[in-house]
């Protein structure tokens, strides 16, 4: 039997959650859902904030890609995880809550992109948001997307607040409102000690619809096409081959590294490596793949010489302590997403708006969860927010199981070195400070001897990981690289959209879940021929002296 749909959404993350409620919202279209992977169903690790690096390190919710070896990082291969659930990575990230700077906006807002100005994009992070923090001219109340405020579960994070204003840098009290410059308690998509993914805040609640099904363990190989114009999707579910029909639209919400890999598959790329790969080229589109940036980071390690850390949580005894407590009242430490306070700092003068961010976390963990030293401690991520080193994303085989070949290029430039050198003395000098003193013991990485440039540079090489943080692989514009247009439209052809953090110009100064979750709303609004909302022209923070002083 022939299966058709309206409008069919590729992919139910960050992003195809908020379209497949949004459009759904239209009794008179039919919207499904294809999800490569399964149901956000677990006991915990779905659910429990701190249980957040245990999901990014197994199989079972994620891609699980890496890159290429990195040519300027030593060879090494980074480990990338990318949720592959519904919700996408929003159902296994960090849980971090920013915006970015208006500046970002302003920057995409070139190249005939006036319409995602910050102006145009800040109606859309309000109808998204429902939280009581900061003021109502930038802020949402009654959106899906609940928002809350890390709550300090160590005392190491009021100190490295102050410590930060003592080393002469502002605070903050609204990050995602007036000003993002300076250092503030971190706000993140946690509700009632649970994790708010874009399925829970979005999706769960628009599945009661009976013109919305959602279909998960299928993977899209290619969408057809007839001549130019976009018709459906073939897809693998269970190993049997199955084509379901579009008939206003398909929509590859995918991600920074499918959805150019569903483009290519289907024959809309760089004509050169279609050929190479005997794929038929449907659009010559030599942007499909190119332009990836993503935030390089770095944690900046110490001992922590007063048990007030998070490291006795780390312990077997810990982990069942603080898991009984989030099981039995979803509070204490599990509830957090460790990531409580953080800052943004321009790097030197001349620097417009932050170009350096820092996570701090009350405990000295990695990523993959081993420890420098199994003792207390806590450490500052600095992320350098836009790198103009560029990677890209290609098809390793056509075998849609195939993981596409990534390489992101990290530290290619000197400008890269140079922001990471910059970013490591101005992190050094808040942990210097007074507030940090009586918590402040040897720093264990990357060591004080490390101090040269030379020393430096092959710290940043050996132990540079990825913030999680990939986009514009399909970048909005209407350039010789540019993939859609002003609407998310596929250049080239018909009925065919992408609406992922892979249309972002450049990459913006946050993490990036609440910009996909944004581009979801604005897009809906695009694809469903809505009248978009009022721009709101607002002031905003910029600093007086950034031509001249570094803070």
């Amino acid at each position: 039997m022939t299966e058709t749909v309206d409008y069919l959404i590729v992919g139910a993350g960050s992003s195809g959650c908020v379209l497949a409620s949004r459009l759904s919202e239209n009794s008179d279209a039919s919207v499904k859902v294809l999800e490569a992977g399964p149901v956000d169903r677990s006991l915990y690790l779905l659910k429990m904030p701190a249980s957040a690096w245990q999901i990014i390190n197994g199989r079972k919710f994620n891609w699980y890609y890496h890159s290429e070896p990195e040519p300027h990082m030593n060879g090494r291969r980074i480990f990338y995880p990318r949720g592959k659930v519904l919700g996408g990575s929003s159902s296994i990230n960090g849980m971090v809550y920013l915006r970015g700077n208006p500046l970002d906006y302003d920057g995409w807002a070139t190249n005939q992109l006036n319409n995602w100005s910050f102006a145009h994009c800040l109606p859309y992070f309000k109808k998204m948001e429902k939280t009581d923090l900061g003021d109502d001219d930038f802020r949402g109340r009654d959106g899906p997307m609940e928002i809350s405020i890390a709550t300090g579960s160590s005392p190491l994070y009021a100190a490295y607040i102050e410590a930060a204003q003592q080393a002469g840098y502002p605070r903050t009290d609204d990050v995602n409102g007036f000003q993002q410059e300076g250092v503030f308690f971190m706000e993140r998509t946690v509700l009632g000690g649970v994790r708010n993914s874009t399925a829970r805040a979005y999706l769960h609640p628009a599945l009661s619809r009976p013109n919305l099904t959602v279909e998960t363990d299928c993977t899209t190989n290619r969408v057809l096409f007839e001549g130019t114009r976009a018709v459906g999707v073939e897809l693998i579910q269970n190993g049997q081959t199955r084509t379901i029909y579009a008939d206003r639209e398909v929509i590859l919400s995918c991600g920074v590294f499918n959805s150019p890999q569903v483009l290519l598959r289907s024959g809309i790329g760089n004509a050169e490596h279609l050929r190479e790969m005997g794929i038929p080229v449907v659009q010559d589109l030599p942007g499909v793949g190119e332009n990836l940036q993503d935030h390089l980071d770095w944690p900046i390690q110490y001992e922590c010489t007063q048990p007030v850390s998070l490291y006795s949580a780390t312990t077997p005894l810990g982990q069942l302590k603080v898991g009984m407590e989030w099981f039995t009242s979803k509070t204490g430490i599990a509830a957090s997403n460790l990531f409580e306070a953080g800052g943004y700092f321009r790097s030197r003068p001349g620097i417009e708006f932050p170009n350096i961010q820092h996570h701090f976390v009350a405990v000295a963990m990695n990523y993959d969860g081993t420890m420098p030293k199994k003792a207390h401690g806590f450490q500052a991520h600095i992320s350098q927010m836009r790198p103009t080193s560029r990677g890209f994303v290609k098809l390793r085989s056509t075998d849609p199981f195939d993981p596409p070949r990534i390489q992101f290029n990290h530290l290619q430039t000197e400008n890269d070195l140079q922001e990471f050198r910059e970013a490591l003395v101005l992190t050094r000098e808040i942990i210097a400070q007074e507030a940090l003193a009586p918590y402040r013991g040897a720093e264990l990485a990357p060591g004080i001897d490390i101090t040269s440039n030379a020393d430096v540079d092959a710290f940043a090489r050996a132990t540079g990981e990825t913030e999680h943080h990939p986009a514009c692989t399909n970048k909005m514009g209407y350039d010789d690289m540019a993939v859609v247009d002003r609407d998310t439209k596929v250049h080239g052809v018909e009925n065919l959209r992408v609406v992922d953090a892979s249309i972002m110009p450049n990459v913006v100064t946050a993490n990036l879940n609440a910009t996909c979750i944004m581009l979801g709303e604005k897009a809906a609004d695009l694809i469903a021929g809505r009248e978009p909302l009022e721009p709101d022209y607002i002031p905003f923070y910029r600093a007086e002296n950034w031509q001249t002083a570094q803070r």
